[in-house]
């Protein structure tokens, strides 16, 4: 009677099993289907695929034209490990607007070294302080210019001597 009874408990306990093991084979059978079908996807190219090489050469707007902001050199306060910084730029205008912002060059010099000589001269050192020099200096031009006169400011030349 023993031997009766301990069979009958393993049989009832093995559709259990089966049952248990259902969800992780259905999520293995899907995980496969999913990577299979991005893998196809990319390899195809019907997703993330690089853009085709243009065959005709690239055309530029010629809507704009370069004003040149000309040195200006800045003394920087004592104790610092330059003496002087060397600025030159480039102004890309609107090709309309050049002749009346070349008659407001005087201001953008002006706007320029008041700018570069309120900077501190430890920040001028880091390599990152040219993209905010850069940003903040075009910032600055374009409040004066009005809205849509200037469109990028160029760093020409930044020495640090």
């Amino acid at each position: 009677m023993t031997a009766a009874t301990d069979t009958v408990p393993s049989t009832e306990g093995e559709p259990k099993k089966k049952l248990a093991l259902m969800p992780i084979l259905l999520g293995l059978v899907g995980a496969l289907a999913l990577g299979g079908g991005g893998f196809y996807a990319v390899y195809s190219g019907l997703i993330l695929a690089p853009s085709a090489p243009a065959n005709k050469p690239a055309t530029f707007a010629q809507d704009f034209a370069f004003i040149p902001i000309e040195r200006i050199t800045v003394s920087l306060a004592p104790g610092s490990s330059s003496r002087h910084l060397q600025f030159a730029g480039q102004l890309e205008v609107e090709a309309t607007s050049r002749a009346e912002l070349e008659r407001l060059q005087p201001r953008f010099i002006d706007i320029i070294n008041m700018y570069l000589r309120a900077v501190d001269p430890r920040d001028l050192a880091e390599p990152a302080s040219l993209i905010r020099l850069r940003a903040q200096i075009l910032r600055r031009l374009q409040t004066v210019a009005g809205q849509g006169h200037i469109r990028d400011f160029l760093i020409t030349e930044f020495i640090l001597s």
